[in-house]
């Protein structure tokens, strides 16, 4: 049981990093949250019942850890995107355009309702369900709908330059003209997220 246990929590890791990034905003401070959640589940194994979703288990310590983290600071602050992120989180390769139209596209989601943002990450980017997302949060699944609708409508207004995009200086932005054009790929995605569930 212990060797299977072990081997499922390795498995996670690439997934417990991609949400601590989302949750965190920052790569050494997801990476410290990745470390005291695998602690954790390795100190309470016990608690874990077989057969049921680890994934789920796992992020529910990495959520619980995060918000005790910022409860015990006494203090919400935002925090950069690591530039350094965008790179790794493409597929391939992307051209100086692509690398506008992602670096929005982030800037996009981390100016999302912190909660907006999570389930986002956890409903899209983890391809959880709404059951999974909502036993995550600790929240009715009606509340994970109606936080993922908003965030979509949100990236939409951003994206699509109806709203300013908070952490993207003027002279970075892409000219309002050519907006709609170099960003289709995301905003084709935005509508496909819009299927989603």
């Amino acid at each position: 049981m212990a060797d299977t246990y072990q081997n499922q929590l390795v498995d996670t890791l690439p997934a417990m990093k991609a949400f601590a990034v989302t949750l965190t905003r920052n790569r050494q401070a997801a990476d410290d949250l990745v470390h005291d959640t695998v602690v954790r589940a390795l100190s309470r194994q016990e608690l874990f019942t077989p057969g049921t979703n680890l994934k789920a288990w796992l992020f529910t310590i990495m959520r619980n850890l995060y918000i005790n983290s910022i409860r015990a600071s006494q203090r919400s602050r935002m925090v950069d995107i690591d530039d350094d992120l965008l790179p790794n989180l493409a597929s391939v390769a992307p051209n100086q355009e692509h690398s506008l139209v992602l670096k929005e596209l982030f800037h996009a989601i981390n100016a999302l309702n912190p909660d907006q943002r999570e389930v986002l990450s956890l409903v899209v980017g983890q391809d959880m369900s709404y059951e999974e997302a909502a036993e995550i949060c600790g929240c009715p699944i009606g509340t994970i709908r109606s936080r993922l609708a908003r965030a979509r409508r949100e990236l939409e207004r951003m994206l699509a330059g109806d709203v300013a995009l908070p952490g993207v200086e003027a002279r970075d932005r892409i000219p309002a003209g050519d907006r709609r054009k170099r960003q289709a790929p995301i905003l084709a995605m935005i509508d496909e997220l819009r299927g989603v569930g």
